[in-house]
């Protein structure tokens, strides 16, 4: 048999068998390149975590939601909630991989502040989850005044270190993060109704927003549109934080956009939103989420 030399001296046949190497050696490498590039939210379709965390305030706990006024009612959280009526994040998980059953985790407490999500993210970390939602900032928005508000420089270096926490600590676990709720349109929907401006002023419901409902004076004015600016600017900087991670995705807004009505309002505080407000966030969050439509 007559074996024909290349121009190097290696037989045509061999050569063949080195240069298709190189070239699968060469794909290979680009597909690792492009894999790297791609933002996980790219495989986040077909991939349905197996156990799930939810991190914030009284909102994910679903304050003032259940039977018993003034507690918590985890089960009727817009993220890790069991209640039908509201349809969470957890549910909607659990119809598309069952394997997650039972391992939904509420590690949000009623009252925190962005100061507080860090130690949350310390919990979640010995869960061992591959879904985080974060909703926070509200009581960092509704103090007993303007003046005790968060700074926006503590309340974004809060965030980045409550981030770092949990990026660190579960690396693969992919973050949903949800803007704050409009207070100023809570104040819109229900300064007209006598029971809100009560309760309100009887519990000191969110002063820096809430006092003096229906005044209009120029200084209550300036007040209430200074506060809603400070969450603004909260809300621009949950977006910017989560930008800077690559297994982040934010809701871009949705949340501090939605058209919340007096039917999402607790009628205990007139602050905290019902069961049906919890269905909306649900809807809302989930609509924007990693398998949303």
């Amino acid at each position: 048999m007559v074996v024909h030399e290349t121009n190097a001296g290696q037989p045509v046949g061999r050569a063949r068998v080195l240069t298709h190497r190189r070239i699968a050696r060469s794909v290979s490498m680009l597909l690792g390149v492009a894999l790297l590039a791609m933002p996980i939210q790219a495989f986040a379709a077909g991939r349905y975590p197996n156990a799930m965390a939810s991190t914030g305030d009284s909102i994910t706990r679903a304050f003032n939601t259940g039977f018993f006024p003034f507690t918590d009612n985890a089960g009727g959280s817009w993220s890790t909630g069991t209640n039908s009526t509201v349809a969470s994040h957890y549910t909607r998980l659990l119809a598309l991989n069952p394997k997650i059953r039972g391992k939904n985790y509420n590690d949000a407490r009623s009252g925190a502040k962005m100061q507080d999500l860090a130690g949350q993210m310390t919990t979640v970390n010995t869960r061992k989850v591959g879904y985080v939602t974060v909703l926070m900032g509200g009581n960092d928005v509704c103090t007993p005044s303007e003046s005790t508000m968060t700074s926006v420089a503590d309340f974004e270096a809060q965030f980045t270190a409550a981030m770092n926490t949990l990026t660190s600590g579960s690396p693969s676990a992919q973050i949903f993060v949800a803007t704050i709720p409009d207070v100023y349109q809570l104040w819109l929907i229900e300064k007209g109704n006598l029971s809100a401006r009560t309760t309100w002023g009887l519990f000191s419901v969110c002063q820096s927003m809430l006092a003096n409902p229906l005044s209009t004076d120029e200084a209550d004015i300036d007040r209430r549109q200074r506060v809603r600016q400070r969450e603004i600017d909260f809300n621009d900087a949950l977006l910017r934080v989560c930008a800077a991670y690559r297994q982040c995705r934010s809701d871009n807004g949705a949340v501090f956009n939605t058209a919340f009505t007096a039917a999402d309002v607790s009628t205990r505080d007139y602050f905290h939103p019902s069961l049906a407000g919890q269905a909306k966030l649900a809807a809302g969050t989930w609509a924007v989420s990693y398998w949303g439509p």
